[in-house]
């Protein structure tokens, strides 16, 4: 076993004109807006002190788009950006650009709350037995057209992706750190059982950093949803 150690910058993308206008984003997707292209800019600022090897993100433009504004600003705008399927937010079905609060009220009320905002607060409250697995799982049952994604479903195909790409870059033994663009409810979900559920305290914020260790075979999440980065390019 490799004794290389691997570490991952998990991004969430910047901010896009359906998450301005409160719709649902998952499988469909949209261009940043000025101000995605700004917090990406300062998190790659904030960055800079980082060397990384090698660049990934979804097959979505939202990511992509955000990794270039990253690596223009970091310094190394010369990598190559790997797009890889898996790390596709998760998909919402017949919710898919639908406004936000309908889909969370309906789960909600699916889930016996009486709010979607509630059901939002519990979810990170470890005082609550509601967990995000349950939320995603009564979606998936509320979609109308079948095409929605379970826990299940995404922790799969993240977790496949991630394992992949762990053991390939660390097979040459030598020590690294690896930048990946994805989305909110994808990383979320990609690391709640990896340690993530016990460090997230809210929805990640676009442009926040989740960091995560691999050596041994094993992962370690050490962050989740820190937003130092964008303010130290932001000079604060």
């Amino acid at each position: 076993m490799s004794k290389a150690k691997i570490t991952f910058y998990i991004v969430r993308h910047g901010k896009t004109i359906l998450n301005t206008l409160g719709r649902v984003q998952g499988w469909s997707d949209s261009p940043l807006t000025q101000e995605g292209v700004d917090v990406a800019k300062y998190l790659g600022i904030g960055l800079r002190d980082i060397k990384f090897t090698s660049v990934y993100s979804s097959d979505l433009r939202r990511t992509r788009q955000t990794a270039q504004v990253i690596l223009q600003n970091q310094g190394q705008e010369e990598l190559t950006i790997i797009e890889k399927e898996g790390f596709r937010e998760a998909c919402f079905g017949s919710y898919e650009s639908d406004l936000n609060q309908t889909m969370w009220r309906e789960a909600a009320l699916y889930l016996q709350y009486t709010d979607g905002p509630k059901l939002i607060r519990d979810v990170f409250d470890p005082n609550k037995d509601i967990t995000y697995e349950q939320v995603v799982n009564a979606i998936k049952i509320l979609d109308k057209i079948g095409l929605a994604e379970n826990f299940e479903d995404i922790e799969t195909r993240t977790h496949e992706i991630l394992t992949e790409i762990a053991e390939s870059e660390s097979s040459e033994g030598t020590d690294k750190n690896i930048l990946i663009v994805a989305h909110g409810m994808c990383i979320t979900l990609m690391l709640q059982n990896l340690g993530g559920r016990e460090l997230l305290k809210g929805d990640l914020d676009n442009a926040s950093v989740c960091k995560v260790i691999f050596e041994k075979g094993k992962f370690t999440v050490e962050s989740m949803g820190d937003m130092s980065y964008v303010q130290r390019g932001m000079g604060k």
